[in-house]
């Protein structure tokens, strides 16, 4: 008799609890709900589930991983894109199966676009003046994306989408990517740097990603040229991008990720002491614009990310010949 599959999800917020009963019924697997995220002392809750989902917000070192193993965990799936919060080698060692989710690209793509055209007008300064009922035009002129050229490094999904959406603006565009996956008009890395007004980063984080925008990439940069990084933090040397704006070698920057960023988005600070040491400075800037990893958080990404967590885990299920 076949096994049905059952899946312990950690992380597990109340939005997501409802779409998961609704696709659990309808893939006819079995979900236990843990609003909790996985740690070491709550992993044994997974005993009996090969399959366990963990929110991206996790970081998961090799303690945990054994503990999960210790409970029987054999496939892990994040409910994420990236995978760099997990300790993906101690994983290997231990037998244990990692997987991602794909969701729509458009959120991502949406979003960058978003903040490409708030840089552009200056948004943040004119609301801020809005809102204190000061009224008066901005001293700068907006300009407008048919006049820019706008780089994207990466051509991944998102990548891709961020390039259509660009074509409906009439942007000249610029690719970087080590494979050339998309029809798109691919430069060297310096030429993209060197000729952009805007950056947009849709790259994932690795060993050869790290601050792979760093005080020399940033002294290439034009000098009223904006950067977006929407997709991992440590793709940018913060330290180094803090000097470049301090110094108006560059023209801004809009960061929906962080270096340091684990611990500080998601929570509520509003009446606690916060300590980070780039986030007070970049939030005083006016030509700076940050948002707390929000990009992805869309009602279509959330269904995305539950059913193809379920199509993950039934499929390693069946690899097995369980299902």
């Amino acid at each position: 008799m076949k096994k049905k599959t059952d899946i312990t999800v950690f992380g597990c917020e109340m939005d997501e609890a409802a779409v998961f009963y609704k696709l659990s019924c309808e893939f006819g697997v079995t979900v236990s709900l843990i609003s909790e995220a996985v740690s070491e002392n709550n992993a044994k809750l997974a005993a009996g589930c090969q399959c366990v989902s963990i929110s991206h917000k996790a970081e998961l070192s090799e303690p945990l991983l054994l503990a999960l193993k210790n409970a029987g965990v054999k496939y892990i799936c994040t409910r994420s894109i990236g995978f760099n919060h997990i300790d993906i080698q101690a994983a290997g060692q231990m037998g244990i199966t990692v997987g991602t989710v794909a969701y729509s690209p458009g959120s991502v793509a949406d979003y960058a676009i978003m903040l490409m055209l708030m840089l552009m007008r200056g948004t943040k300064p004119v609301m801020h003046r809005a809102e204190i009922q000061n009224y008066c035009l901005n001293n700068l002129r907006g300009k407008e994306l048919q006049d820019m050229t706008v780089g994207v490094i990466g051509t991944g999904r998102i990548g891709q989408a961020v390039m259509e959406r660009l074509k409906g603006f009439g942007c000249t565009v610029l690719a970087y990517d080590r494979n050339h996956k998309a029809g798109a008009g691919y430069v060297s890395f310096c030429e993209l740097l060197q000729s952009s007004d805007i950056i947009t980063l849709h790259v994932p984080l690795a060993e050869d990603s790290f601050h792979m925008i760093g005080r020399e990439q940033l002294n290439m940069m034009k000098k009223e040229a904006l950067l977006i990084n929407t997709a991992r933090g440590a793709l940018v040397d913060t330290g180094a991008l803090i000097d470049a704006l301090e110094d108006g070698r560059i023209g801004g920057a809009a960061l929906d990720v962080l270096e340091g960023e684990e611990g500080i988005f998601y929570y509520d600070y509003t009446h606690k002491a916060l300590e980070h040491p780039f986030l007070s400075a970049l939030q005083r800037m006016p030509n700076v614009i940050v948002t707390p990893h929000t990009a992805y958080h869309t009602e279509r990404v959330l269904v995305d990310t539950v059913s193809n967590t379920i199509r993950n885990c039934l499929n390693f299920e069946r690899s097995l010949g369980n299902v």
